[in-house]
Protein backbone atom coordinates (compact mmCIF):
# COMPACT_ATOMS: atom_id res chain seq x y z
CA UNK A 1 0.00 0.00 0.00
CA UNK A 2 1.45 3.44 -1.02
CA UNK A 3 1.71 5.79 1.71
CA UNK A 4 -0.51 8.38 2.11
CA UNK A 5 0.13 11.71 0.38
CA UNK A 6 0.71 14.37 2.88
CA UNK A 7 -1.33 17.97 2.35
CA UNK A 8 -0.11 21.79 2.16
CA UNK A 9 -0.63 21.73 5.76
CA UNK A 10 0.39 17.89 6.78
CA UNK A 11 3.50 18.52 4.61
CA UNK A 12 4.98 21.42 6.81
CA UNK A 13 3.90 18.79 9.71
CA UNK A 14 5.68 16.11 8.09
CA UNK A 15 8.76 18.42 7.18
CA UNK A 16 9.08 19.96 10.75
CA UNK A 17 8.82 16.62 12.76
CA UNK A 18 11.61 15.51 10.31
CA UNK A 19 14.12 18.69 11.57
CA UNK A 20 13.01 18.31 15.19
CA UNK A 21 14.51 14.87 15.36
CA UNK A 22 17.34 15.56 12.86
CA UNK A 23 18.27 18.27 15.01
CA UNK A 24 17.75 16.00 18.10
CA UNK A 25 19.85 13.15 16.97
CA UNK A 26 22.56 16.22 15.52
CA UNK A 27 22.99 17.19 19.48
CA UNK A 28 24.07 13.73 20.71
CA UNK A 29 26.31 12.48 17.88
CA UNK A 30 28.50 13.77 15.40
CA UNK A 31 28.23 15.11 12.01
CA UNK A 32 30.24 13.18 9.31
CA UNK A 33 31.68 15.39 6.38
CA UNK A 34 29.64 12.85 4.13
CA UNK A 35 26.76 13.72 6.13
CA UNK A 36 27.80 17.46 6.37
CA UNK A 37 27.96 17.58 2.11
CA UNK A 38 24.32 16.11 1.88
CA UNK A 39 22.58 18.86 -0.88
CA UNK A 40 19.55 20.32 0.76
CA UNK A 41 16.28 19.21 -0.19
CA UNK A 42 14.92 21.40 -2.92
CA UNK A 43 12.72 23.99 -1.99
CA UNK A 44 8.85 23.14 -2.67
CA UNK A 45 7.63 25.67 -5.23
CA UNK A 46 5.81 28.70 -3.35
CA UNK A 47 1.84 28.74 -4.33
CA UNK A 48 1.61 31.27 -1.12
CA UNK A 49 0.11 33.79 -3.67
CA UNK A 50 -2.50 31.68 -5.78
CA UNK A 51 -4.27 30.95 -2.06
CA UNK A 52 -4.56 34.48 -1.23
CA UNK A 53 -7.04 34.72 -3.48
CA UNK A 54 -10.53 36.27 -3.22
CA UNK A 55 -13.27 35.60 -6.07
CA UNK A 56 -15.07 38.81 -6.85
CA UNK A 57 -18.05 37.78 -7.79
CA UNK A 58 -20.33 39.78 -10.47
CA UNK A 59 -22.99 39.77 -13.04
CA UNK A 60 -22.34 36.85 -16.52
CA UNK A 61 -21.42 37.98 -19.66
CA UNK A 62 -23.33 36.53 -22.56
CA UNK A 63 -26.71 36.91 -24.18
CA UNK A 64 -29.45 34.82 -21.82
CA UNK A 65 -27.42 34.36 -19.15
CA UNK A 66 -29.48 33.71 -15.71
CA UNK A 67 -30.33 37.04 -14.30
CA UNK A 68 -29.48 35.38 -10.43
CA UNK A 69 -26.34 33.68 -11.65
CA UNK A 70 -22.89 35.43 -10.63
CA UNK A 71 -19.55 34.49 -12.60
CA UNK A 72 -15.91 35.25 -11.64
CA UNK A 73 -12.68 33.82 -11.73
CA UNK A 74 -10.01 32.55 -10.17
CA UNK A 75 -5.70 32.86 -10.94
CA UNK A 76 -3.98 29.61 -10.81
CA UNK A 77 -0.36 28.56 -12.26
CA UNK A 78 0.63 27.31 -15.73
CA UNK A 79 2.55 24.82 -13.99
CA UNK A 80 2.59 23.97 -10.58
CA UNK A 81 6.12 23.09 -10.36
CA UNK A 82 7.69 26.56 -11.57
CA UNK A 83 4.66 28.79 -10.41
CA UNK A 84 7.22 31.33 -12.45
CA UNK A 85 6.19 30.77 -15.52
CA UNK A 86 2.95 31.96 -16.35
CA UNK A 87 -1.12 31.76 -15.52
CA UNK A 88 -3.78 31.00 -16.46
CA UNK A 89 -7.26 32.12 -15.36
CA UNK A 90 -10.67 30.01 -14.63
CA UNK A 91 -13.97 31.22 -14.77
CA UNK A 92 -16.04 30.21 -12.30
CA UNK A 93 -20.11 30.45 -12.18
CA UNK A 94 -22.17 30.30 -9.32
CA UNK A 95 -25.93 30.51 -7.42
CA UNK A 96 -25.81 32.22 -4.41
CA UNK A 97 -27.31 30.10 -0.81
CA UNK A 98 -30.53 31.18 -0.65
CA UNK A 99 -30.20 30.72 3.39
CA UNK A 100 -27.39 31.65 5.47
CA UNK A 101 -23.87 29.81 4.35
CA UNK A 102 -20.33 30.58 4.80
CA UNK A 103 -19.83 26.78 2.22
CA UNK A 104 -19.53 26.24 -1.14
CA UNK A 105 -20.14 23.08 -3.19
CA UNK A 106 -17.82 22.93 -6.32
CA UNK A 107 -19.67 20.66 -9.02
CA UNK A 108 -17.80 19.10 -12.16
CA UNK A 109 -20.68 18.10 -15.03
CA UNK A 110 -18.04 15.13 -16.48
CA UNK A 111 -16.09 15.07 -20.22
CA UNK A 112 -13.75 15.59 -19.72
CA UNK A 113 -13.80 18.59 -22.36
CA UNK A 114 -17.54 20.32 -20.28
CA UNK A 115 -17.82 23.55 -19.50
CA UNK A 116 -19.24 23.76 -16.28
CA UNK A 117 -20.36 27.68 -16.64
CA UNK A 118 -22.87 27.27 -19.71
CA UNK A 119 -23.87 23.83 -17.90
CA UNK A 120 -24.94 25.19 -14.62
CA UNK A 121 -26.12 28.53 -16.21
CA UNK A 122 -28.60 26.59 -19.00
CA UNK A 123 -29.03 23.45 -17.00
CA UNK A 124 -28.86 24.24 -13.09
CA UNK A 125 -32.79 23.86 -12.14
CA UNK A 126 -31.83 20.64 -10.60
CA UNK A 127 -29.63 22.08 -8.41
CA UNK A 128 -30.99 24.58 -6.56
CA UNK A 129 -32.17 22.20 -3.67
CA UNK A 130 -28.35 22.10 -2.70
CA UNK A 131 -28.68 26.48 -2.12
CA UNK A 132 -30.54 25.36 1.10
CA UNK A 133 -26.88 24.85 2.36
CA UNK A 134 -24.45 26.11 -0.52
CA UNK A 135 -23.54 28.27 -2.47
CA UNK A 136 -23.48 26.11 -6.02
CA UNK A 137 -20.40 26.45 -7.81
CA UNK A 138 -18.86 25.39 -11.39
CA UNK A 139 -16.27 26.52 -13.12
CA UNK A 140 -14.48 25.91 -16.77
CA UNK A 141 -11.60 23.43 -16.11
CA UNK A 142 -7.78 24.29 -17.68
CA UNK A 143 -8.02 24.15 -21.45
CA UNK A 144 -11.99 24.43 -21.33
CA UNK A 145 -14.63 27.22 -22.29
CA UNK A 146 -13.57 30.05 -21.34
CA UNK A 147 -10.28 28.89 -19.70
CA UNK A 148 -7.37 29.31 -21.90
CA UNK A 149 -9.82 26.63 -24.38
CA UNK A 150 -7.59 24.55 -26.68
CA UNK A 151 -8.11 23.45 -30.31
CA UNK A 152 -7.09 21.71 -33.12
CA UNK A 153 -7.79 24.50 -36.07
CA UNK A 154 -9.37 24.13 -38.85
CA UNK A 155 -8.73 20.63 -40.33
CA UNK A 156 -7.47 18.97 -37.11
CA UNK A 157 -10.27 17.02 -36.22
CA UNK A 158 -8.07 13.63 -35.30
CA UNK A 159 -11.50 11.65 -34.71
CA UNK A 160 -12.48 12.30 -38.18
CA UNK A 161 -9.16 11.06 -39.39
CA UNK A 162 -9.94 7.88 -37.34
CA UNK A 163 -13.31 6.73 -37.49
CA UNK A 164 -14.38 9.62 -41.26
CA UNK A 165 -15.73 7.77 -44.02
CA UNK A 166 -11.98 8.05 -45.60
CA UNK A 167 -10.31 6.28 -42.97
CA UNK A 168 -8.19 3.80 -44.50
CA UNK A 169 -7.43 1.08 -41.92
CA UNK A 170 -6.13 -1.45 -44.52
CA UNK A 171 -3.15 1.55 -45.01
CA UNK A 172 -2.41 2.00 -41.19
CA UNK A 173 0.96 4.08 -41.96
CA UNK A 174 -0.69 6.73 -43.95
CA UNK A 175 -3.21 6.56 -41.19
CA UNK A 176 -1.14 7.29 -38.44
CA UNK A 177 1.21 9.92 -40.34
CA UNK A 178 -2.29 11.87 -40.32
CA UNK A 179 -2.81 11.19 -36.84
CA UNK A 180 0.66 12.75 -35.87
CA UNK A 181 -0.27 15.74 -38.58
CA UNK A 182 -3.30 16.47 -36.52
CA UNK A 183 -1.67 15.68 -33.14
CA UNK A 184 0.88 18.55 -34.56
CA UNK A 185 -1.97 20.45 -35.43
CA UNK A 186 -3.52 20.75 -31.92
CA UNK A 187 0.06 21.72 -30.57
CA UNK A 188 0.08 24.57 -32.99
CA UNK A 189 -3.55 25.69 -32.25
CA UNK A 190 -4.05 25.51 -28.33
CA UNK A 191 -0.89 27.49 -27.20
CA UNK A 192 1.10 27.19 -23.97
CA UNK A 193 -1.66 25.35 -21.82
CA UNK A 194 -1.97 22.37 -23.91
CA UNK A 195 1.44 20.47 -22.13
CA UNK A 196 -0.50 21.55 -19.10
CA UNK A 197 -3.32 20.32 -19.11
CA UNK A 198 -4.63 17.04 -17.36
CA UNK A 199 -6.48 15.74 -14.45
CA UNK A 200 -3.84 15.89 -12.40
CA UNK A 201 -3.04 19.85 -12.42
CA UNK A 202 -7.20 20.37 -12.50
CA UNK A 203 -7.44 18.27 -9.36
CA UNK A 204 -4.63 20.93 -8.22
CA UNK A 205 -7.10 23.87 -9.71
CA UNK A 206 -9.71 22.75 -7.39
CA UNK A 207 -7.91 23.45 -3.82
CA UNK A 208 -7.38 26.51 -5.16
CA UNK A 209 -10.73 27.45 -6.09
CA UNK A 210 -11.34 25.81 -2.33
CA UNK A 211 -9.01 27.88 -0.73
CA UNK A 212 -10.40 31.31 -2.98
CA UNK A 213 -14.13 30.59 -1.78
CA UNK A 214 -12.86 30.25 1.84
CA UNK A 215 -14.15 26.59 2.80
CA UNK A 216 -11.75 24.59 4.88
CA UNK A 217 -12.67 22.20 2.98
CA UNK A 218 -13.93 21.08 -0.40
CA UNK A 219 -17.19 19.59 -0.76
CA UNK A 220 -17.95 18.66 -4.62
CA UNK A 221 -20.93 16.95 -6.97
CA UNK A 222 -18.75 15.25 -9.73
CA UNK A 223 -20.34 13.47 -12.90
CA UNK A 224 -18.82 11.13 -15.38
CA UNK A 225 -15.36 12.30 -16.04
CA UNK A 226 -16.15 14.81 -12.66
CA UNK A 227 -15.78 11.30 -10.75
CA UNK A 228 -12.04 10.94 -12.09
CA UNK A 229 -11.27 14.84 -11.01
CA UNK A 230 -12.96 14.19 -7.17
CA UNK A 231 -10.71 10.98 -7.08
CA UNK A 232 -7.43 12.12 -8.18
CA UNK A 233 -8.26 15.48 -5.45
CA UNK A 234 -8.42 13.02 -2.83
CA UNK A 235 -5.64 11.14 -3.80
CA UNK A 236 -3.65 14.73 -3.59
CA UNK A 237 -5.66 16.16 -1.16
CA UNK A 238 -7.24 13.49 1.60
CA UNK A 239 -7.28 15.85 4.60
CA UNK A 240 -9.18 18.68 2.39
CA UNK A 241 -11.99 16.39 1.39
CA UNK A 242 -15.50 17.44 2.61
CA UNK A 243 -18.72 16.03 1.60
CA UNK A 244 -17.65 14.35 -1.90
CA UNK A 245 -20.42 12.78 -4.12
CA UNK A 246 -19.17 11.17 -7.24
CA UNK A 247 -21.88 9.93 -9.79
CA UNK A 248 -21.70 7.74 -12.92
CA UNK A 249 -17.87 6.44 -11.70
CA UNK A 250 -15.11 6.72 -13.96
CA UNK A 251 -12.48 3.83 -14.22
CA UNK A 252 -9.10 4.64 -12.44
CA UNK A 253 -7.06 1.50 -14.00
CA UNK A 254 -8.34 0.57 -17.42
CA UNK A 255 -6.43 1.61 -20.67
CA UNK A 256 -8.36 3.77 -23.17
CA UNK A 257 -8.30 0.58 -25.31
CA UNK A 258 -10.06 -0.92 -22.55
CA UNK A 259 -12.38 1.83 -21.80
CA UNK A 260 -13.34 2.08 -25.70
CA UNK A 261 -14.07 -1.63 -26.06
CA UNK A 262 -16.42 -0.92 -22.52
CA UNK A 263 -18.30 1.35 -23.93
CA UNK A 264 -19.07 0.34 -27.40
CA UNK A 265 -20.88 -2.15 -25.20
CA UNK A 266 -22.32 -0.34 -22.78
CA UNK A 267 -23.75 2.04 -25.85
CA UNK A 268 -24.73 -0.70 -28.37
CA UNK A 269 -27.02 -2.18 -25.05
CA UNK A 270 -28.65 1.00 -24.54
CA UNK A 271 -29.26 1.42 -28.58
CA UNK A 272 -31.07 -2.28 -28.10
CA UNK A 273 -33.12 -0.94 -25.73
CA UNK A 274 -33.75 2.30 -27.60
CA UNK A 275 -34.99 -0.15 -30.77
CA UNK A 276 -37.23 -2.48 -28.23
CA UNK A 277 -38.97 0.52 -27.03
CA UNK A 278 -38.70 2.09 -30.86
CA UNK A 279 -40.50 -1.03 -32.94
CA UNK A 280 -43.61 -0.86 -30.34
CA UNK A 281 -44.57 2.44 -32.10
CA UNK A 282 -45.92 2.65 -35.49
CA UNK A 283 -43.54 5.83 -36.43
CA UNK A 284 -40.36 3.89 -35.67
CA UNK A 285 -38.32 4.66 -38.48
CA UNK A 286 -36.72 1.05 -38.67
CA UNK A 287 -39.90 -0.71 -39.09
CA UNK A 288 -41.68 -2.83 -36.13
CA UNK A 289 -39.73 -6.08 -36.48
CA UNK A 290 -37.43 -6.30 -33.81
CA UNK A 291 -35.22 -9.15 -35.61
CA UNK A 292 -34.30 -6.17 -38.51
CA UNK A 293 -34.47 -2.97 -36.71
CA UNK A 294 -30.59 -3.14 -35.84
CA UNK A 295 -29.45 -4.02 -39.19
CA UNK A 296 -31.65 -1.35 -40.31
CA UNK A 297 -29.34 1.67 -38.13
CA UNK A 298 -26.20 -0.11 -39.90
CA UNK A 299 -26.91 0.24 -43.17
CA UNK A 300 -28.04 3.63 -42.10
CA UNK A 301 -25.08 4.52 -40.87
CA UNK A 302 -22.94 2.80 -43.56
CA UNK A 303 -24.97 4.80 -46.50
CA UNK A 304 -24.03 8.38 -44.73
CA UNK A 305 -20.66 7.46 -44.12
CA UNK A 306 -20.35 6.46 -47.99
CA UNK A 307 -22.72 9.03 -49.04
CA UNK A 308 -23.11 11.90 -46.78
CA UNK A 309 -26.09 14.22 -46.39
CA UNK A 310 -25.43 18.00 -46.68
CA UNK A 311 -26.12 20.60 -43.76
CA UNK A 312 -27.76 23.62 -43.65
CA UNK A 313 -24.24 25.25 -43.47
CA UNK A 314 -22.98 23.29 -46.65
CA UNK A 315 -20.90 20.88 -44.68
CA UNK A 316 -21.23 16.79 -44.81
CA UNK A 317 -22.96 14.99 -42.35
CA UNK A 318 -21.62 11.37 -42.07
CA UNK A 319 -22.41 8.29 -40.76
CA UNK A 320 -20.21 8.66 -37.81
CA UNK A 321 -21.46 12.05 -37.28
CA UNK A 322 -24.63 10.17 -36.93
CA UNK A 323 -23.39 7.98 -34.21
CA UNK A 324 -21.81 10.96 -32.53
CA UNK A 325 -25.01 11.91 -32.17
CA UNK A 326 -26.70 8.82 -31.23
CA UNK A 327 -24.76 8.18 -28.32
CA UNK A 328 -25.89 11.97 -26.88
CA UNK A 329 -29.18 10.64 -27.43
CA UNK A 330 -28.90 7.53 -25.56
CA UNK A 331 -27.83 8.96 -22.22
CA UNK A 332 -31.39 9.65 -21.19
CA UNK A 333 -35.08 7.63 -22.09
CA UNK A 334 -36.49 10.93 -21.61
CA UNK A 335 -34.69 11.96 -25.06
CA UNK A 336 -35.99 8.92 -26.89
CA UNK A 337 -39.45 10.19 -28.48
CA UNK A 338 -37.32 13.72 -29.84
CA UNK A 339 -34.50 10.84 -30.91
CA UNK A 340 -37.01 8.36 -32.90
CA UNK A 341 -38.52 11.65 -34.65
CA UNK A 342 -35.07 12.79 -35.60
CA UNK A 343 -34.09 10.01 -37.10
CA UNK A 344 -37.52 9.28 -38.93
CA UNK A 345 -36.58 13.05 -40.82
CA UNK A 346 -33.11 11.92 -41.60
CA UNK A 347 -33.88 8.73 -42.84
CA UNK A 348 -36.72 9.83 -44.72
CA UNK A 349 -36.14 13.35 -46.30
CA UNK A 350 -32.16 13.35 -45.67
CA UNK A 351 -32.48 16.01 -43.17
CA UNK A 352 -29.95 15.97 -40.40
CA UNK A 353 -31.31 19.18 -38.65
CA UNK A 354 -32.97 17.27 -35.47
CA UNK A 355 -30.34 14.27 -35.09
CA UNK A 356 -27.33 17.60 -35.00
CA UNK A 357 -29.63 18.57 -32.29
CA UNK A 358 -28.22 15.97 -30.28
CA UNK A 359 -24.89 16.78 -31.16
CA UNK A 360 -22.62 18.69 -28.52
CA UNK A 361 -19.59 21.44 -28.97
CA UNK A 362 -18.36 24.46 -27.69
CA UNK A 363 -19.92 27.83 -29.47
CA UNK A 364 -17.71 30.41 -31.19
CA UNK A 365 -14.84 30.06 -33.85
CA UNK A 366 -12.69 27.57 -34.47
CA UNK A 367 -8.66 27.68 -34.80
CA UNK A 368 -6.60 30.28 -34.58
CA UNK A 369 -4.93 31.88 -31.44
CA UNK A 370 -7.64 32.93 -28.60
CA UNK A 371 -7.65 36.26 -27.46
CA UNK A 372 -8.28 37.25 -23.73
CA UNK A 373 -11.17 39.69 -22.53
CA UNK A 374 -10.49 42.17 -20.46
CA UNK A 375 -10.66 40.27 -17.22
CA UNK A 376 -8.21 37.04 -18.44
CA UNK A 377 -10.67 35.23 -19.41
CA UNK A 378 -12.14 34.21 -23.28
CA UNK A 379 -15.33 36.41 -24.16
CA UNK A 380 -17.44 33.43 -24.82
CA UNK A 381 -17.93 34.19 -28.32
CA UNK A 382 -14.46 33.27 -29.02
CA UNK A 383 -14.60 29.54 -27.71
CA UNK A 384 -13.66 27.14 -30.39
CA UNK A 385 -16.11 25.64 -31.76
CA UNK A 386 -13.84 21.95 -31.78
CA UNK A 387 -12.84 23.09 -28.14
CA UNK A 388 -14.77 20.29 -26.44
CA UNK A 389 -13.39 17.12 -28.62
CA UNK A 390 -9.81 18.94 -28.62
CA UNK A 391 -10.14 19.31 -24.55
CA UNK A 392 -11.69 15.09 -24.78
CA UNK A 393 -8.56 14.47 -26.33
CA UNK A 394 -6.29 16.97 -24.95
CA UNK A 395 -7.43 15.54 -21.12
CA UNK A 396 -7.25 11.65 -21.40
CA UNK A 397 -3.97 11.45 -23.32
CA UNK A 398 -2.34 13.47 -20.33
CA UNK A 399 -4.26 10.72 -18.01
CA UNK A 400 -2.85 7.86 -20.15
CA UNK A 401 0.79 6.61 -19.87
CA UNK A 402 0.28 4.40 -22.97
CA UNK A 403 1.39 4.87 -25.97
CA UNK A 404 1.96 2.03 -28.39
CA UNK A 405 3.93 2.40 -31.22
CA UNK A 406 3.45 2.57 -34.63
CA UNK A 407 4.71 -0.80 -35.44
CA UNK A 408 2.50 -1.95 -32.86
CA UNK A 409 -0.32 -0.13 -33.67
CA UNK A 410 -0.26 -1.52 -37.55
CA UNK A 411 0.13 -4.81 -36.58
CA UNK A 412 -2.77 -5.04 -34.16
CA UNK A 413 -5.54 -2.50 -36.16
CA UNK A 414 -7.02 -5.11 -38.03
CA UNK A 415 -7.33 -7.12 -34.95
CA UNK A 416 -8.54 -4.08 -33.17
CA UNK A 417 -11.35 -2.87 -35.59
CA UNK A 418 -12.47 -6.39 -35.46
CA UNK A 419 -13.22 -6.65 -31.61
CA UNK A 420 -14.53 -2.88 -31.86
CA UNK A 421 -17.10 -4.23 -34.50
CA UNK A 422 -18.10 -7.23 -32.47
CA UNK A 423 -18.22 -5.20 -29.45
CA UNK A 424 -20.71 -2.99 -31.36
CA UNK A 425 -21.44 -2.81 -35.16
CA UNK A 426 -22.98 0.72 -34.89
CA UNK A 427 -20.41 2.15 -31.88
CA UNK A 428 -17.06 0.51 -32.66
CA UNK A 429 -15.53 2.14 -35.27
CA UNK A 430 -16.11 5.16 -33.43
CA UNK A 431 -15.20 4.19 -30.31
CA UNK A 432 -11.75 2.67 -31.92
CA UNK A 433 -10.60 5.89 -31.62
CA UNK A 434 -10.08 5.53 -27.96
CA UNK A 435 -7.30 3.68 -28.89
CA UNK A 436 -5.75 5.66 -31.97
CA UNK A 437 -6.20 9.11 -30.13
CA UNK A 438 -3.06 9.32 -28.22
CA UNK A 439 -1.08 8.61 -30.99
CA UNK A 440 1.82 11.70 -31.74
CA UNK A 441 1.01 13.06 -28.30
CA UNK A 442 3.91 13.11 -25.30
CA UNK A 443 3.37 10.34 -22.81
CA UNK A 444 0.71 11.06 -20.56
CA UNK A 445 0.86 10.57 -16.68
CA UNK A 446 0.54 7.30 -14.59
CA UNK A 447 -0.36 9.03 -11.11
CA UNK A 448 -3.87 8.37 -11.75
CA UNK A 449 -3.03 3.92 -12.15
CA UNK A 450 -0.33 3.78 -9.44
CA UNK A 451 -1.31 6.48 -6.77
CA UNK A 452 -5.40 6.84 -6.96
CA UNK A 453 -5.79 4.32 -4.20
CA UNK A 454 -6.21 3.49 -0.30
CA UNK A 455 -7.13 7.44 0.23
CA UNK A 456 -7.20 8.56 3.65
CA UNK A 457 -10.42 10.38 3.52
CA UNK A 458 -13.65 11.18 5.41
CA UNK A 459 -16.42 8.95 3.62
CA UNK A 460 -17.39 9.90 0.39
CA UNK A 461 -20.72 8.60 -1.63
CA UNK A 462 -19.91 6.49 -5.15
CA UNK A 463 -23.13 6.23 -7.56
CA UNK A 464 -23.30 3.46 -9.89
CA UNK A 465 -26.31 3.04 -12.47
CA UNK A 466 -27.11 -0.42 -13.85
CA UNK A 467 -27.85 0.22 -17.20
CA UNK A 468 -25.45 3.05 -17.65
CA UNK A 469 -24.02 2.95 -21.53
CA UNK A 470 -21.03 5.28 -20.78
CA UNK A 471 -19.83 4.67 -17.16
CA UNK A 472 -20.45 0.58 -16.57
CA UNK A 473 -22.04 -0.14 -13.04
CA UNK A 474 -19.12 -2.26 -12.69
CA UNK A 475 -16.40 0.51 -12.74
CA UNK A 476 -18.21 1.77 -9.42
CA UNK A 477 -17.33 -1.29 -7.47
CA UNK A 478 -14.08 -1.35 -9.08
CA UNK A 479 -13.52 2.51 -8.04
CA UNK A 480 -15.03 2.05 -4.22
CA UNK A 481 -12.55 -0.95 -3.87
CA UNK A 482 -9.70 0.96 -5.01
CA UNK A 483 -10.24 3.99 -3.16
CA UNK A 484 -10.60 2.06 -0.03
CA UNK A 485 -13.24 2.02 2.61
CA UNK A 486 -13.73 5.87 2.39
CA UNK A 487 -16.00 4.73 -0.47
CA UNK A 488 -19.87 3.75 0.00
CA UNK A 489 -21.51 2.63 -3.31
CA UNK A 490 -25.29 3.47 -4.30
CA UNK A 491 -27.15 0.97 -6.72
CA UNK A 492 -29.08 2.51 -8.76
CA UNK A 493 -31.09 0.44 -10.84
CA UNK A 494 -32.38 1.99 -13.15
CA UNK A 495 -31.17 3.16 -17.04
CA UNK A 496 -29.32 5.95 -18.70
CA UNK A 497 -26.11 7.79 -18.37
CA UNK A 498 -25.59 8.85 -14.37
CA UNK A 499 -28.44 9.04 -11.61
CA UNK A 500 -28.64 12.35 -10.20
CA UNK A 501 -31.07 13.43 -13.49
CA UNK A 502 -32.71 10.25 -13.87
CA UNK A 503 -33.66 9.00 -10.49
CA UNK A 504 -35.84 10.65 -7.78
CA UNK A 505 -34.21 8.48 -5.02
CA UNK A 506 -30.41 9.33 -6.08
CA UNK A 507 -31.26 12.85 -6.12
CA UNK A 508 -32.82 12.52 -2.60
CA UNK A 509 -30.02 10.67 -1.59
CA UNK A 510 -27.13 12.53 -2.88
CA UNK A 511 -28.83 15.50 -1.58
CA UNK A 512 -29.03 14.50 1.72
CA UNK A 513 -25.52 13.34 2.11
CA UNK A 514 -24.39 16.83 0.21
CA UNK A 515 -26.55 18.72 2.66
CA UNK A 516 -27.03 17.17 5.97
CA UNK A 517 -23.42 14.39 6.03
CA UNK A 518 -26.62 11.81 5.69
CA UNK A 519 -24.91 8.61 3.92
CA UNK A 520 -26.58 5.63 2.93
CA UNK A 521 -25.77 2.12 5.06
CA UNK A 522 -23.28 -0.36 2.44
CA UNK A 523 -25.14 -2.33 0.17
CA UNK A 524 -28.44 0.41 0.12
CA UNK A 525 -29.69 0.70 -3.62
CA UNK A 526 -32.66 2.83 -5.79
CA UNK A 527 -35.11 1.66 -7.52
CA UNK A 528 -35.48 2.18 -11.49
CA UNK A 529 -38.65 4.16 -10.58
CA UNK A 530 -38.54 5.87 -14.23
CA UNK A 531 -39.01 9.16 -13.16
CA UNK A 532 -37.09 11.78 -14.47
CA UNK A 533 -35.59 15.20 -12.78
CA UNK A 534 -34.20 16.16 -15.72
CA UNK A 535 -31.39 15.71 -18.29
CA UNK A 536 -28.21 16.63 -19.04
CA UNK A 537 -28.53 18.24 -22.84
CA UNK A 538 -24.32 19.06 -22.88
CA UNK A 539 -23.06 15.83 -21.21
CA UNK A 540 -20.82 14.16 -23.14
CA UNK A 541 -19.46 10.87 -24.35
CA UNK A 542 -15.93 10.14 -22.50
Amino acid sequence: MLAKLCTRSAVRRCAGTGVLALALLGSVLPVSPAAASVPAAPARPDLSRFYRQEVAWGACAGPGMPRDLQCGKVTVPLDYARPGRGTLDLALARYRATGRSHQSVLLNFGGPGGAGVGELAYGGKQFMGLTNGYDVVTFDPRGVGRSSPVSCGDGGDQAAAVTGADADLGHPQALLRQLRRTADACARSSGDVLPYIGTVNAARDLDVIRQALGDRKLNYLGFSYGTRLGAVYAAQFPHNVGRMALDGVDTLTESLAEQGIEGARGQQTALDDFLDWCVRDAGCPFGRDRRTAGDEVVRLVRSLDGRPVTTDGGDPFSGQDLVAAIVQALYSRDLWPSLERALGSLKRDDDPRGVMGFATGGAGLTGGRRVAGHDGLVDPQDVPADNLQAALMAINCADDPDRPSAARIAADLKRLRAAYDEASPVFGRYRLTQVLMCYGRPKGTDFIRARVKDVDTARMLLVGTRGDPATPYPWTVETAQRLGPSAVVLDNKGEGHTGYGSSVCVHRRVDDFLLYGSLPSYGSSCPADGKEWSVFPNRIDR
